[in-house]
This record gives C-alpha cells, sequence and structure tokens, in this order.
C-alpha cells in the first residue's frame, strides 16, 4: 500500500500549464491584465449601482450589484495562486489552504447560480404579472432573496468541506487542477470515497440543475407573455429587458456544460483550459455584456459624470470645487471610480516593466550559456 501522509501536516501541490518559462511569463501577464479587468469591471458596476438611487430601487440592478460582488469574489479566489504558479513557479498550497480555497469558490460559485435564478424570476414578475411587481418585488423581498442566495450558497460549501476535512490522502499530492476543486481533490484520497462521490455528484447535479430550470420555467413563460403583445415596438421592448441577462444565462452555463459534460477521456491540460472559461473569462465578460446596450447604467453614468462637472462649473477655483466634491457621497463615488481605474493600471503597468525585465535577465542568461 502507498505510504499514507495526514492531511494536516503535508502541502498540495497544484498542476501548471505545460509551457515553457519564458511563455508562462507572457501567459501570466495576459490573465494578470484579464484579472484586472475583471475586478475593475465588476466593481465599475457595484460603485455605479451603489452611488444612484434610482438603480439601487431597481430590484434587477440591486440583484446585479451583487453577482459583480460574487464575480469580483469569484475571480479571486483561484486566479491570484495560478498567477503565483505561472509568475513565480510557487506551485505548492497547504490543506487548511486548499479547503478554504475550495470553500469560497464553490461559495461565490453557487451564489452565482442561484442570484441568475432570482435574476430570471424578476423578470418573469415584471413581464408576466406587472400589476404585482411592486407587490411581490418590493425591497425587503429582495434583500430576503439575496440573503437566502448567500446563506445556500454557505451552506453547500460547508457541507461539502465538512465531507473533506476527514479524509487521508496518499503519496502522490498533485491535484491535476490549478486550484483546488472538490472532485480532481477526492480523487486523491487513500480512503474509500465511493459513496461520498455519488452522493456529491447527485447533490451538484440538484445544485446545478434546480436554478437552471427554474431559469427555463421563467423565460417560457416569459415568451408566451411577449408573444401575445399586438405592438412590435413593445415586443421588442419587453426583450431588450431580458437580453443582458440571457447572455450572462447562456455564458455561465454554456461553459459549466463545456467543462463537467465532456468525456473523462480528456487530458488535465485540456481540463484547465476549460476551467479558465469559468473562472477568468465569464467574470470578465459580464460587466460588458450588461453595459454595452444598457441604456440605464450609460444615463446612471452620464447622471455621475454631469453632478461632478455641474460643481466643477459652479465652484470659483479647484480648490473649493475639491473641497465640495468631498463632501458629498456621489462625488465621492465618482472619485473612487476614477482613482481606482489609474490605481488599477498602474499595478498592471509596473508588473509589466518587472516581470519584462526578469523576461529579459532570463533569456540573457540562456543566449549565455
Amino acid at each position: 500500500m502507498a505510504k499514507e501522509n495526514h492531511t494536516d501536516s503535508s502541502d498540495f501541490i497544484l498542476m501548471d500549464f505545460s509551457f515553457q518559462s519564458e511563455h508562462q511569463h507572457l501567459l501570466g501577464l495576459l490573465f494578470l491584465s484579464m484579472y484586472l479587468l475583471t475586478v475593475l469591471g465588476n466593481l465599475l458596476i457595484v460603485l455605479l449601482i451603489s452611488s444612484d438611487v434610482r438603480l439601487l430601487q431597481t430590484p434587477m440592478y440591486f440583484f446585479l450589484r451583487h453577482l459583480s460582488l460574487a464575480d469580483v469574489g469569484f475571480a479571486s479566489v483561484a486566479v491570484p495562486k495560478m498567477l503565483q504558479n505561472l509568475l513565480f513557479q510557487v506551485r505548492t498550497i497547504s490543506y487548511s489552504g486548499c479547503l478554504m480555497q475550495m470553500y469560497f469558490y464553490m461559495t461565490f460559485a453557487n451564489t452565482d447560480n442561484y442570484l441568475l435564478a432570482v435574476m430570471a424570476y424578476d423578470r418573469y414578475m415584471a413581464i408576466c404579472h406587472p400589476l404585482l411587481y411592486a407587490v411581490r418585488m418590493s425591497h425587503k423581498r429582495c434583500l430576503l432573496l439575496v440573503a437566502i442566495c448567500w446563506l445556500l450558497a454557505s451552506l453547500n460549501s460547508v457541507l461539502y468541506t465538512l465531507v473533506m476535512s476527514p479524509l487521508s490522502f496518499c503519496s502522490s499530492k498533485e491535484i491535476p487542477q490549478f486550484f483546488c476543486e472538490f472532485f480532481p481533490l477526492l480523487r486523491l484520497a487513500c480512503s474509500d470515497t465511493s459513496v461520498i462521490e455519488t452522493i456529491s455528484l447527485i447533490e451538484s447535479y440538484v445544485d446545478v440543475l434546480g436554478p437552471f430550470i427554474l431559469i427555463v420555467i421563467s423565460y417560457i413563460c416569459i415568451f408566451c407573455t411577449i408573444l401575445r403583445v399586438p405592438s412590435t415596438k413593445g415586443k421588442q421592448k419587453a426583450f431588450s429587458t431580458c437580453g443582458s441577462h440571457l447572455g450572462v444565462v447562456a455564458l455561465f452555463y454554456g461553459t459549466l456544460c463545456w467543462v463537467y459534460l465532456q468525456p473523462n477521456s480528456r487530458s488535465p491540460e485540456q481540463n484547465m483550459i476549460s476551467s479558465l472559461m469559468y473562472t477568468m473569462v465569464t467574470p470578465m465578460l459580464n460587466p460588458f455584456i450588461y453595459t454595452l446596450r444598457n441604456m440605464e447604467i450609460k444615463a446612471a453614468l452620464k447622471r455621475l459624470y454631469s453632478c461632478e462637472m455641474a460643481n466643477q462649473n459652479q465652484s470659483d477655483n479647484s480648490e473649493i470645487s475639491l473641497l465640495m466634491i468631498s463632501s458629498r457621497p456621489e462625488y465621492q463615488t465618482f472619485l473612487f471610480l476614477v482613482f481606482l481605474s489609474i490605481y488599477l493600471w498602474t499595478l498592471l503597468g509596473n508588473f509589466l516593466i518587472v516581470l519584462l525585465i526578469l523576461l529579459e535577465n532570463h533569456l540573457s542568461q540562456n543566449l549565455r550559456a
């Protein structure tokens, strides 16, 4: 029998991308840019909605704010460790760190899943039952739905973490993934995990299919209602309110199907590339899907910008203008958005310079050798 090591005194090894070192640095720069863009885009949406009373009182944007927060957390759980692996070749992760990463990863992923179902229900109420919409989707009801989404996701993650914690692992500790995922980690255990794997697989399918079925039923009712609208303009207006959400739903569940419904014969590298889609690409694209053709988001940006410009025009000098901006919350938010953008791009630029210098030194040493 292979030698067993208890997990509380050993580290796991995360799999890296099978590229040459100079290619890994370039890949790390690309992923770093995508990660900073993900954080910037989603935080901009959160802060914009929080600073605009009209958007904050609209259930769809109230849910969108929490979806963006979940996307920031979702990307921040796995991507920084992957960047550390690519840029500094630090592949090890402690047992407790692995469980913690798995817990937060599943929490944010499930919160995304539940929030998409809640947003579909919101669109169903707005289009199919407009007279009851204000009552059924009151602010208290929205708070309750969001709290249930976060609570259910957290409890679900606690369940998986508790199932994993008592297991012992064999001498092979290399996880065939760039982050700690439940099923790849479970397959490394020396204990008999057949029952746990079967129950977890059934529970995970129910966990994903439940919200997905609710979304499908909601949109079947929505489409049936829209088809009964007599005017073409009314149909277009109704469809436009659902377009962004449908795009995010298609991206989220499409990447999940691509990852988890593929045959087991795929190589670990193929699984890692597939996992990149829903850990990095999906959270990065969500802000663009919700803002490119969303007139209310653009109008909120214009209102925020016009308020700031009006305040500057009324000021006698720049010093007074800054004092007036700092006394109003909406101006503070606008300045925070600007400074956050500058700060993130400053980080990206300096990281690029440092890594290019390291890469140049590495190449020059190879040429001398």
